[in-house]
């Protein structure tokens, strides 16, 4: 009785962190891999993914579901991505919402989540020298570029859609570099990550009162039709990108964490709290609209804030608010290898 217990919290936290893994993927800036860096499955994770190969096919068509699911790892996946799943119809809404009305508080918990997370990373290469800090300026120098690259408009190309879906997932596979904020680049991030979710959230609604009036209904399709290709990038991109780092951690693991560490405190400058947006005009001055009636961000503004201001100090409790979670995240993963 007490082992089923165990397994069923096991099973239960696997699922909790396939959430905050989904929810740090919506926010630009934030890696859903960092989540499974500090919360201690980032390997697995990989090497997991790595397993979805000709070779677990094979053992599918000859052997049955039971090895294949084996072979897989397959409790660990089928958990993790249901709580990505699940956060993508529920708390990546909340998260819209929030950063809708509250984008400076929750970026500042990003923020504090991921300079913490910077901190712990560190230690986990055991012996700095030249080579691999080299590989940390390599990584920082790439995150530094990505952050200060111009967003491109919006493109709804079906083959374009499908490499934002293979870039897309690049989050989950390589702590530091965000894919949400890389969709935000190539100009698709609401597209993709905001209309298309919430197509499929109104869709499943509709079935649910079995209201099949949405087939009439040309933008609503287009967005579903979008949302499969681009869920078809994801899974080619998570088994290419799970088998390229699944290479290279298993071979040259300190050179790679290095560059990890570079991406992640490059990506520190994407989500600073303190900046502004600027719209994409049309040549009357009005700011341009996707097609579901968002503003489309052509680039953002970062400034240092007044220390002197109510606001700097308000930020900064989020950001130590996020520091806060990943410590007792890192404490929990500290006692659970203990025991």
């Amino acid at each position: 009785m007490n082992q089923n217990k165990k397994t069923l919290t096991e099973d239960l936290i696997l699922i909790l962190k396939g959430i905050a893994m989904g929810a740090a993927n919506k926010v630009p800036g934030v890696s859903g891999g960092i989540v499974a860096f500090v919360a201690g499955f980032y390997e697995e994770l990989i090497y997991s993914l790595q397993k979805i190969n000709l070779k677990a096919f094979k053992i599918l068509i000859k052997r049955g579901w039971k090895p294949f699911y084996q072979y897989t790892n397959g409790r660990f996946l089928v958990l993790l991505f249901s709580g990505v799943i699940i956060s993508y119809f529920s708390i990546s809404l909340i998260l819209d919402y929030l950063i809708k009305n509250f984008e400076l508080q929750v970026l500042g918990v990003f923020f504090g989540m991921i300079l913490a997370s910077l901190y712990f990373v560190y230690f986990q290469v055991e012996k700095w020298n030249l080579k691999t800090f080299l590989f940390f300026l390599m990584g920082l120098s790439i995150g530094l570029i990505i952050m200060f690259t111009k967003p491109s408009t919006e493109n709804e190309n079906l083959l374009f859609v499908l490499f934002c879906g293979i870039i897309s997932v690049s989050g989950m596979t390589l702590p530091g570099l965000s894919g949400s904020f890389l969709l935000l680049l190539l100009g698709n991030y609401s597209l993709l990550l905001v209309d298309t979710v919430n197509a499929i959230y109104f869709t499943l609604t509709d079935f649910t009162r079995f209201d099949f009036q949405f087939v009439h209904d040309p933008s609503r399709m287009k967005l579903l039709q979008l949302a499969m290709v681009f869920t078809l990038g994801s899974i080619t991109g998570l088994v290419v990108f799970s088998n390229l780092l699944s290479f290279v951690l298993k071979y040259h693991k300190k050179v790679t964490l290095a560059t990890i560490i570079g991406f992640i405190a490059g990506s520190l400058g994407v989500i600073w709290p303190w900046r502004e947006k600027s719209f994409k005009m049309d040549e009357l001055g009005q700011i341009q609209y996707n097609q579901v009636g968002n503003p489309i961000i052509e680039s953002y503004e970062y400034f240092f804030p007044n220390l002197l201001k109510f606001e700097f100090w308000f930020i900064t409790i989020f950001i130590i608010l996020g520091v806060l979670i990943v410590t007792l995240l890192e404490k929990y993963g500290i006692q659970k290898k203990e025991h």
